[in-house]
């Protein structure tokens, strides 16, 4: 009996190899990837079209992985965001380009963990504690540190859609300074590190008064990477493939210099 048993211990034993190489490190470093369209990446999108050019800084890495819709650990790869801003055609954003330059910075531990959540077409009054995106949000930095990680940051890009209406544009800084505290309380993170994005354009004519509340937040351990000047694919809202990959770069940089003493 017992030498009937071993060959099938032996076949099981082959059977649970795949399920347990998909098992994540346990020591991923994450970031959460959260606002608006110019996050969830446009670069290469003309109308509903991606043209599926990924430049060598947003390359796949076997290091990167990205949180699935389903809450699953996969190897990132552009669009990292499909299937997250699901409504919508999405091509190459910041993050892998973030991603890549912070893993060659060498300071960053051996494997990246990267959660999308950006939705396009977004107002900063969708994100606030008690909506579905905030919601969704926690829910997916939750289950990204119980799988094994720790947040390194909150990458933020969003604002274009608040430009558009006054009020929204005026209440643009006092909406993000509780998006960042109800944050670190949810996370239990008082320390959380934000790198924000300020707005290269805008959907409306109160673009300036949204950066105004971008630049002019204090909190502690909220960064402003300034994405103005950047150039825009369609002459308008949305940044060229290479803008997205100079800001990733830009981002990985703000990190560097501020996020690894907040670990």
């Amino acid at each position: 009996m017992r030498l009937l048993l071993l060959p099938l211990l032996a076949s099981a034993a082959v059977l649970l190899l795949p399920v347990a190489a998909d098992l994540p490190p346990s020591n991923k470093l994450v970031f959460i990837l959260a606002g608006q369209s110019n996050m969830a990446g446009r670069g290469g999108v003309l109308g509903n079209h991606w043209d599926g050019i990924v430049p060598p800084d947003c390359a796949p890495n076997p290091s990167v992985l990205r949180l699935s819709p389903q809450l699953r650990w996969e190897q990132a790869h552009e669009p990292l965001h499909d299937g997250i801003d699901s409504n919508r055609t999405c091509g190459v954003g910041p993050g892998m380009a973030f991603a890549n330059a912070v893993l060659r910075s060498g300071r960053a531990g051996p494997v990246l963990g990267l959660v999308p959540c950006a939705v396009g077409g977004t107002r900063m009054a969708q994100w606030v504690k008690g909506s579905e995106l905030y919601a969704d949000l926690v829910r997916r930095a939750r289950v990204a540190v119980e799988t094994g990680g720790r947040i390194g940051a909150v990458l933020w890009y969003q604002g274009e859609s608040d430009t558009v209406r006054w009020a929204d544009a005026t209440e643009y800084g006092r909406r993000m300074v509780m998006l960042v505290r109800d944050l670190r309380s949810d996370l239990a993170m008082p320390h959380l590190l934000l790198l924000q994005v300020g707005l290269a354009s805008g959907l409306g004519q109160y673009t300036e008064i949204v950066r105004e509340a971008q630049e002019g937040i204090k909190l502690r351990n909220v960064r402003f990477v300034d994405a103005k000047g950047l150039p825009l694919q369609d002459g308008h809202l949305h940044l060229s493939t290479q803008a997205q990959v100079q800001l990733g770069h830009m981002l990985a940089q703000a990190y560097l210099n501020y996020g690894t003493s907040t670990l």
